[in-house]
Formats: C-alpha cells, sequence, structure tokens
C-alpha cells in the first residue's frame, strides 16, 4: 500500500507510467486517509499481498508489524540498517558514498518479505480463504462479505430475498462470552478443558440461523431473548457442519494454511451475526449463540464439581479444574481424559432429553498446567479474569506460559517482561528470588537497563485531535520533531520524553514503582510477602 502509493506519485513526477500489470497496464493506487488505512492498489492480472494485512487476517500478533521487528520475531534477521539508526540519513549517506551497500539494504528488504511469506504459508493461506468466501484473494478483512457469499446463494435457493443492510430495526444488544471470577491463587495441577470451536457447534446443534428464526413451523427449538429456530428448514447449521469437516481433511493432509482459513472462517459467524454492518444482524441470533455458552460452562462446572473437582475458572469456551499436589503427570492425564468423557457424554444424554436435540459440543482435554498461578485485580484481593500463568511439560521441556499479564502486552518494557519471565521461573521452581529482586533494583539505579526502560505506544489518532487528555506517549510526540504512529518514549525526572531526544535524568523510582513493584506484587501475594518488603532497606539507600 505505502510503496505503491509512493511509487505513483514518483512515476507522475517523472511523468512515466505505472505499468505493472500484465500486458503493461497502469495501476491504479487510491490513496491513504487520515485515519491510518494505507493506500490500496490494484493492478490488472496481479494480486496485490500486502505483508501486514496477511499476517493480521491469519491472526498473527506481534509488538509491531515494522518489517525489522517481524524478521527478527519469525527469521532472526534483521534489515541491514540498524532501527537504531537514523535512517534516512544513513541511506543518503549510502546513495552519495556506497551506491552497492545501498542496493544490498533494498534488496534484502525484499527477501525479508519473501521469506516471511514463505515461513507463514501467507500465499496458500490467502489462496485457501479466497477459494471459500469467493473474495478477491488480496482482499483481507471481509467476515460480513464472505458470510454473504456463502449464505445468499442457498437463501435464494429457498426461495428468499435476504434483508437491506440496516433495514432491521434492532436496538438490544447481545452479550459476550461467559468469564467466571476467578479464585486467585499459586495452584499444584491444574488442568484446562476445552470445547472444540464451541461457537460453530451450538449453531450446529441449536440450528441457530438468520432463515430459521423467521420461518413459523410446529418444530422449534428454544433459543434466547424470545427466539426459536426451525428443527427442519436451516441454512447456516449445513454450512457450518460442510466448513467443520473440510477442517478434519486438512489436518488429516496436514494442509495448516487451509485448516486455519477454514477455522477463521467459521469462528467469524457469531461476530457477523452480532455485527450492525451485517444484513442479518439480529441480537435473537448472536445471544442464542453467546447465552447458550453461558448456560453450557455454568453447568458444565456444576458436573465437574459433582465429581469432587473445584473449577477455579472459566473464560468462553474452557474451565481450569484444580487437582492439587501429590498429583503425577500420569494421573492428572487420566483424570484430564476421564473428565473430558464424563462432560461429553453427560451433555449427550442432557441434550437429547432436554431438547431432544443430537450434541454436537465437544469437550477436550487440553492442557495440564504442572504450576498456575490466577492472580488477584490489581489493589484488590478479588480474582481477575483472562490473566493467568503457568508452566507445562512440553515433549519433555518445562515451558512457561503467559496469557493476559505483562509478559505479552506490547504497552510494557522489555525490563518488566524478562522480570516477570526470571521471578515467576525462580518462584515455581522453588529457587531463590529475594536477592534476585535486590539485585535487578541496584543495577537500575545503576543505569544498567537503560535500553530496557522504552515505553511503546501507538497514536490512534492525529496528533493535535489529542485536546482534553495528555497520556505520556502524546506528550512524547509532541516534543519529536517528525512524530509518526508508534511513538517510543522514556519517563526521566521532566516527565515523558522521545528516545530521539532524551534532555533529562532518568526517573528510576518511577520504573521501580510503575514497572517492577506491579509485576512482583502479583505473585510475591500468594507468599505472604511483597515487593516492598523485600526492597525496603534498599529503597531507603538509594532514595
Amino acid at each position: 500500500g505505502l510503496d505503491l502509493d509512493f511509487l505513483q506519485w514518483k512515476c507522475r513526477q517523472l511523468r512515466i507510467p505505472l505499468d505493472l500489470g500484465r500486458g503493461n497496464d497502469n495501476a491504479t493506487v487510491l490513496a491513504a486517509n487520515d485515519h491510518g488505512k494505507v493506500a490500496f492498489a490494484r493492478v490488472s492480472g496481479r494480486a496485490v499481498l500486502d505483508g501486514i494485512s496477511c499476517l493480521r487476517a491469519a491472526f498473527w500478533k506481534f509488538d509491531s508489524f515494522a518489517l525489522d521487528f517481524v524478521a527478527e520475531q519469525l527469521l532472526g534477521r534483521r534489515k541491514l540498517i540498524d532501527h537504531q539508526q537514523n535512517k534516512l540519513a544513513e541511506i543518503r549517506r549510502l546513495y552519495r558514498e556506497d551506491p552497492l551497500a545501498l542496493a544490498a539494504y533494498n534488496l534484502e528488504d525484499c527477501q525479508l518479505v519473501a521469506d516471511i511469506f514463505e515461513k507463514t504459508d501467507l500465499i496458500n493461506f490467502s489462496i485457501q480463504r479466497a477459494k471459500m468466501t469467493g473474495l478477491a484473494i488480496d482482499r483481507q478483512g471481509g467476515s460480513v462479505a464472505a458470510f454473504d457469499n456463502l449464505y445468499l446463494p442457498q437463501l435464494h435457493r429457498k426461495g428468499f430475498v435476504a434483508p437491506d443492510l440496516g433495514s432491521l430495526d434492532n436496538s438490544e444488544s447481545s452479550p459476550g462470552g461467559y468469564v467466571m471470577r476467578s479464585i486467585p491463587g499459586l495452584y499444584k495441577n491444574v488442568l484446562v478443558l476445552d470445547f472444540k470451536s464451541l461457537y460453530p457447534s451450538i449453531i450446529r446443534t441449536f440450528k441457530i440461523d438468520p432463515m430459521g428464526l423467521i420461518i413459523k413451523d410446529n418444530q422449534r427449538i428454544e433459543g434466547f431473548l424470545e427466539a426459536d429456530f426451525s428443527r427442519e428448514q436451516h441454512i447456516l447449521p449445513s454450512i457450518v457442519s460442510s466448513l467443520w469437516d473440510q477442517r478434519d481433511i486438512a489436518k488429516q493432509e496436514k494442509n495448516a494454511p487451509l485448516s486455519q482459513a477454514v477455522k477463521i472462517i467459521m469462528n467469524s459467524f457469531y461476530g457477523v451475526l452480532g455485527s450492525s454492518g451485517c444484513r442479518f444482524f439480529n441480537p435473537q441470533l448472536a445471544s442464542s449463540i453467546t447465552m447458550r455458552g453461558h448456560e453450557i460452562l455454568q453447568r458444565s462446572r456444576e458436573v465437574i464439581e459433582e465429581e469432587g473437582y473445584q473449577v477455579l475458572y472459566g473464560d468462553t469456551d474452557s474451565v481450569f479444574v484444580l487437582l492439587g499436589k501429590d498429583t503425577s503427570e500420569k494421573q492428572a492425564l487420566s483424570t484430564g481424559l476421564f473428565l473430558a468423557n464424563t462432560l461429553n457424554k453427560w451433555w449427550d444424554k442432557t441434550l437429547q432429553v432436554e431438547h431432544q436435540l443430537e450434541s454436537q459440543l465437544e469437550i477436550e482435554f487440553e492442557t495440564h498446567y504442572l504450576d498456575f498461578l490466577l492472580p488477584t485485580t490489581r489493589g484488590s484481593e478479588k480474582g481477575s479474569k483472562k490473566r493467568y500463568a503457568g508452566t507445562i511439560n512440553k515433549n519433555g521441556k518445562w515451558e512457561m506460559i503467559f496469557k493476559g499479564l505483562e509478559t505479552v502486552r506490547s504497552d510494557w518494557t522489555q525490563l518488566s517482561k524478562e522480570f516477570q519471565q526470571e521471578l515467576y521461573r525462580r518462584i515455581f521452581k522453588n529457587k531463590p528470588y529475594k536477592d534476585y529482586i535486590q539485585d535487578i533494583v541496584k543495577r537500575i539505579w545503576e543505569g544498567e537497563f537503560d535500553d530496557k526502560l522504552i515505553y511503546t505506544k501507538q497514536l490512534r489518532r492525529p496528533l493535535e485531535s489529542y485536546t482534553s487528555t495528555q497520556p505520556p506517549h502524546v506528550k512524547a510526540a509532541r516534543k519529536m520533531k517528525k512524530a509518526g504512529r508508534r511513538i517510543q518514549y522514556v519517563i526521566t525526572k521532566q516527565g515523558a520524553e522521545p528516545i530521539e531526544d532524551i534532555q533529562s535524568a532518568m526517573d528510576y523510582q518511577h520504573y521501580i514503582d510503575k514497572q517492577l513493584e506491579p509485576v512482583a506484587d502479583s505473585i510475591l501475594y500468594f507468599l505472604n510477602t511483597s515487593f516492598e518488603r523485600i526492597t525496603q532497606r534498599q529503597l531507603d539507600v538509594f532514595g
């Protein structure tokens, strides 16, 4: 997008055609707008795949989608001009003094992109997705259009015409996925039981369907918000079943791009039906999926507790079950398989008795955490949501998993992430940790970690639009000669300053209070100590 936009501008300046298309046809590039969207290109006879858009569409996640960062994460390589250098000045210097080095830099950029596409198999993913949705191969996103492409032809064959976008008056909203309040603590041996593709399974089981909602016949299945659905006349459950079969075949054939493409399309249906941008948007449809999910998770918890086990937490399609100390990995595996089998049989019987339906729900034993932490909500003793950490045995190798905690969040410094990982490792392995905490604090005051105290935040809108609030990254951006969307800054004695122009001394106390202490106390709380207690005498010395 951005590259082709520049090439078009340069070709116009030089009065030469941008004839990239087959048959030397000119490319058409629609300019970028002020809302962060890049230029969009159409080249006749060719597909234009943007690396960032493709990665996002395939649900790859990175702290930054800059080529340098992604290449380092996926390939272990970087661009030939280091990100710490003044890139523009270095490019100009190479242009004057070493044009061959500049050519090598440009060629390596192209090679990095090609290698990223190969590593992630993005081209095959885009092809498989296009085959399923009917959308152009270079059109990313488009979940609503993909749904229409799959659903409308079958709806028309049934003798129905779809409503226009926005023609339905729906003022109600539907709830999201069910999330239990966690029971905070530091635990041993926790199992995760996961419903395989829960929302698509609910659509298949309970025949949730836009056409089935409006057809009035005698054979109905009760939904939520006073909805009910036809048992016999429906379209969406069959589409989901077909996609489900395709994914199973793709897995058997080890066709990862197709499997991923099917999964993304199938799991998008709930979001589409709950989006006002869809012609079939109806809170009755979305709520009949999510509220059924709430019921399934709550009743599954009751079944597990009747078997004598405690459920510590549940989130959308998963439940976390405590086994406790003195449980071997063999016993944990056996218990996990037993509970999954028990739940599957219970739901088969219950849905047959209560609704006369064949269950398409499938719960799997997913993970055994050897150690497991459920932190409190910061500043209280209540359990938090979507935040936990633990250790697993992966193919004989001990590994730590973090969900929702600072280690996996892009708005925390590199030091806080490394500190959390090492502190948790020591505590999980029952190693000494107090000296480690004190050593890190001492080395911060000595300036050893200055290069790891950088914050990175995105400007979500134009800089001049920030008037009522002035968060630190905005203050730093205002001090930059030319601010992009991605702002890197540090906190000094004079507040936030961009890393390109640091004028004041670092505010180390800020980093100790805001980056180390919260990370440490999230786990130290359960060891009956605290960051302050461990470091107080030390902080008095440095203070």
